[in-house]
Parts: C-alpha cells; sequence; structure tokens
C-alpha cells in the first residue's frame, strides 16, 4: 500500500509497521533477534510492527538501523539547499527565526481613542 497525506496516523503507523516486519522476516530475523540487535527490548519491536502509537522515535531509528535502513532516512527529510545567491547575501550566516507575514493595511485607519469619545 502506498503512503498518502490522506492516511490517518494510525494507518501510517501499521503500514509502516507491516513493511518492518516484512524486511525483518526476509532478513529471517526474529523478533528477539532484531530488538537484541537494535539495543531495545522485543515489546519495542513487536509495538513497531503492529503500528502502536505509544512506541518512541528513538526505538524506530534503532531497529531501521538494524535492518540496514538508516540510509532512506535522507528521503524522508532531505536537506534543504540553498542558492548562492542567497548564501552570499546572508554571508555565511544560517537562518535561524522564520518571519510572519504582516497584516496589510487597509485603507487610512483611524486614530485611536479612549473609550467613547469621538
Amino acid at each position: 500500500m502506498k503512503i498518502t497525506p490522506q492516511m490517518t496516523d494510525r494507518t501510517v503507523l501499521q503500514e509502516l509497521g507491516t513493511r518492518l516486519a516484512r524486511v525483518r522476516l526476509a532478513r529471517n530475523l526474529t523478533q528477539a533477534a532484531l530488538a537484541e540487535q537494535a539495543g531495545v527490548s522485543k515489546r519495542t519491536v513487536e509495538r513497531l510492527e503492529s503500528g502502536e502509537v505509544a512506541t518512541q522515535l528513538s526505538g524506530f531509528l534503532r531497529v531501521c538501523r538494524a535492518l540496514g535502513l538508516a540510509e532512506r532516512f535522507e528521503l524522508l527529510v532531505p536537506e534543504q539547499s540553498v542558492s548562492p545567491m542567497t548564501q552570499l547575501k546572508a554571508q555565511g550566516r544560517m537562518r535561524q527565526r522564520a518571519t510572519g507575514r504582516k497584516a496589510k493595511r487597509s485603507g487610512a485607519q483611524k486614530p485611536w481613542t479612549w473609550g467613547e469619545q469621538a
């Protein structure tokens, strides 16, 4: 099954768990053997493969590393490339904050007054 943006979190987690189980079985590993290689508990592997929400991301990363899938993380969140002109403008400084968009002012605003005074 292809993972799409319309899928619920639970469905995505279950699909990822199914895929991890298939890779584990293709490598002829038991859940216990994979857990030992990854440095996690067997229950963590069980939770990951069943798609339970209570697992930690670090456990997922360890299991993926033990299965040789860590190099694919680059595809998950690719490094942001910056154009040479943007680098030149930034003069070696990395952006640290995002700026919100300012609301456009519509026409002339009335001056601020206290209470009912006009």
